[in-house]
Protein backbone atom coordinates (compact mmCIF):
# COMPACT_ATOMS: atom_id res chain seq x y z
CA UNK A 1 0.00 0.00 0.00
CA UNK A 2 1.24 3.47 -0.82
CA UNK A 3 1.36 5.84 2.14
CA UNK A 4 0.82 9.55 1.74
CA UNK A 5 3.34 12.17 2.67
CA UNK A 6 3.05 15.86 3.45
CA UNK A 7 4.15 16.50 -0.15
CA UNK A 8 1.16 14.74 -1.68
CA UNK A 9 -1.72 12.34 -1.32
CA UNK A 10 -1.31 8.58 -1.70
CA UNK A 11 -2.23 6.88 -4.93
CA UNK A 12 -5.32 4.74 -4.96
CA UNK A 13 -8.86 4.93 -3.73
CA UNK A 14 -10.30 7.27 -1.11
CA UNK A 15 -10.33 4.29 1.28
CA UNK A 16 -6.58 3.83 0.71
CA UNK A 17 -6.06 7.51 1.45
CA UNK A 18 -8.07 7.24 4.65
CA UNK A 19 -6.11 4.15 5.76
CA UNK A 20 -2.87 5.96 5.03
CA UNK A 21 -3.96 8.99 7.02
CA UNK A 22 -5.03 6.79 9.95
CA UNK A 23 -1.66 5.02 9.88
CA UNK A 24 0.19 8.34 9.90
CA UNK A 25 -1.92 9.58 12.83
CA UNK A 26 -1.21 6.38 14.79
CA UNK A 27 2.49 6.89 14.20
CA UNK A 28 2.31 10.52 15.34
CA UNK A 29 0.35 9.48 18.43
CA UNK A 30 2.92 6.82 19.31
CA UNK A 31 5.77 9.32 18.90
CA UNK A 32 3.99 11.82 21.17
CA UNK A 33 3.38 9.11 23.78
CA UNK A 34 7.09 8.21 23.70
CA UNK A 35 8.07 11.84 24.32
CA UNK A 36 5.57 12.24 27.16
CA UNK A 37 6.75 8.99 28.77
CA UNK A 38 10.34 10.23 28.56
CA UNK A 39 9.33 13.50 30.24
CA UNK A 40 7.52 11.57 32.96
CA UNK A 41 10.54 9.34 33.58
CA UNK A 42 13.32 11.93 33.25
CA UNK A 43 11.72 15.34 33.68
CA UNK A 44 11.91 18.16 31.19
CA UNK A 45 15.22 18.81 29.43
CA UNK A 46 17.41 21.58 30.78
CA UNK A 47 16.80 24.84 28.93
CA UNK A 48 20.53 25.28 28.31
CA UNK A 49 20.62 21.95 26.43
CA UNK A 50 17.89 22.92 23.95
CA UNK A 51 18.55 24.48 20.54
CA UNK A 52 17.68 28.13 20.07
CA UNK A 53 14.37 28.66 18.31
CA UNK A 54 16.07 30.77 15.65
CA UNK A 55 18.22 27.82 14.61
CA UNK A 56 15.24 25.47 14.47
CA UNK A 57 13.31 28.06 12.44
CA UNK A 58 16.18 28.58 9.98
CA UNK A 59 16.58 24.85 9.39
CA UNK A 60 12.84 24.45 8.76
CA UNK A 61 12.69 27.46 6.43
CA UNK A 62 15.67 26.12 4.46
CA UNK A 63 13.95 22.74 4.11
CA UNK A 64 10.76 24.40 2.89
CA UNK A 65 12.69 26.52 0.39
CA UNK A 66 14.48 23.41 -0.88
CA UNK A 67 11.14 21.64 -1.25
CA UNK A 68 9.82 24.51 -3.36
CA UNK A 69 12.84 24.32 -5.69
CA UNK A 70 12.37 20.61 -6.44
CA UNK A 71 10.44 19.82 -9.60
CA UNK A 72 7.02 18.34 -9.11
CA UNK A 73 5.73 15.34 -10.96
CA UNK A 74 2.12 14.79 -11.84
Amino acid sequence: MSHGTPSGPPAGTPADALRSWADAERTRGAELADVLEDFAANGLPDVDDLPLWEGVRDVRLAALADQERRPRVA
